[in-house]
């Protein structure tokens, strides 16, 4: 979830080249490897990650969803390995067609009590136009799962593409056991209990429909 007026802010001193796929395909072992350094947050940030200017914990009822899947939680993100090129206006896009998940774009975290972030899972996000102008005709996968594919229903009041643009997504639960699996969208043992899930752009969205 990102929020639009922070995050141009943001963006217009972030923007980077677009990153490209990975050919090669690490397994679940050496991702751990790889991003257990992001465990503490000061690391992600310091490598150039940026919270959420919302500061929003996702929840799956946010996108219209059952409450029973759970959360996702925080998101920090990599703007250059998402290739984003502008603000929101109205939503999120850019060129970006990375899925290496040894450098995951975005970094999931749950708020707890004291005010800190513990990292649950790790997510790539490409933008569909972009990947299907690189060539690409189905979306990317990642041990033999598909990315899911997220574009708002101009039908509803909540925004299932979270102010993004239509784009294929995928999250890697390697440090918060799911129930729904490694790979699914929300997680029922992830709490937004200690984090805020309110935005502001979420509510206009709704009120505009």
């Amino acid at each position: 979830m990102i929020n639009r007026s922070l995050l141009g802010l943001v963006l217009l001193s972030s923007i980077g080249g677009t990153a490209l796929s990975n050919p090669v395909e690490p397994d679940l072992a050496a991702v751990r490897n790889a991003t257990e350094r992001f465990r503490d947050v000061n690391v992600a940030l310091a490598e150039g990650y940026i919270r959420d200017p919302g500061n929003v914990c996702d929840t799956a009822t946010m996108m219209g969803r059952s409450a029973a899947l759970g959360s996702m939680g925080v998101h920090y993100f990599r703007p250059d390995l998402l290739g984003i090129t502008a603000p929101p206006n109205p939503r999120v896009s850019g060129t970006g067609t990375h899925t290496d998940f040894n450098k995951p774009a975005i970094l999931i975290y749950e708020p707890q009590a004291d005010g800190s972030h513990q990292l649950v899972a790790v997510e790539n996000l490409v933008f569909i136009k972009a990947w299907e102008a690189a060539g690409n005709k189905a979306p990317p996968t990642y041990q033999g799962k598909s990315f899911d594919k997220m574009e708002d229903n101009p039908a509803t009041k909540v925004d299932e593409a979270h102010m993004f643009e239509p784009h294929y997504d995928l999250h890697v639960w390697l440090y918060r056991d799911n129930p729904s699996g490694m790979f699914a969208q929300f997680n029922p043992n992830v709490s937004c209990a200690h984090g805020s899930t309110q935005m502001a752009g979420h509510a206009a969205h709704g009120a505009g429909k």
